[in-house]
């Protein structure tokens, strides 16, 4: 399937982190409130939609180390629905290249360890900004959310258990 320095069981559970990472996201992103986009948290801070720009750029950047032809771009942010489809489809983009019989041309280790530590340290900023910004995520049990290997687009399962 990939190089031999990356067998099945680690590159499912790498998948299984990108489809945790979209599960999450999906949460922080689904129904945020019109004024979310723009809020600005403070000074010297992102606002929303920057930092979701930024997060489909880890992505764009993340498939293209894994195709061994490393290339960055800071993007200017979209509308906010148009960023997350950005987002949802960067993700789907390098999970598919995951999936596929192509060689992955770099440690799964340093691919985890840049663009998705950082996507997922973004989640998590997006997931604060929400409750500063008023309209707070529900927690969750996410030991016992529903989280399936290749499902990474915005279309998630249900909680299982909110609090």
């Amino acid at each position: 399937m990939n190089t031999p320095a990356h067998s099945d069981s680690q590159i499912e559970l790498f998948r299984h982190t990108l489809a945790t990472l979209a599960y999450r996201a999906g949460k922080a992103l689904r129904n945020a409130p019109d004024t979310f986009a723009a809020f600005h948290g403070g000074e010297g801070l992102r606002t929303p939609e920057e930092i979701l720009a930024h997060m489909g750029d880890l992505f764009d950047w993340a498939l293209s180390i894994a195709k061994g032809k490393q290339a960055w771009q800071n993007s200017k942010p979209l509308l906010w629905e148009k960023e997350v489809e950005r987002f949802f489809a960067a993700l789907q983009s390098f999970d598919d290249f995951l999936a596929s019989a192509a060689a992955v041309e770099a440690p799964l280790e340093k691919l985890f360890q840049g663009p998705v530590a950082d996507a997922l340290t973004h989640v998590g900023q997006l997931a604060i900004l929400r409750r500063a910004a008023g309209a707070a995520v529900k927690g969750e049990n996410y030991y016992k959310a529903e989280i399936t290997v290749g499902r990474v687009g915005a279309d998630q399962a249900s909680p299982k258990l909110e609090f």
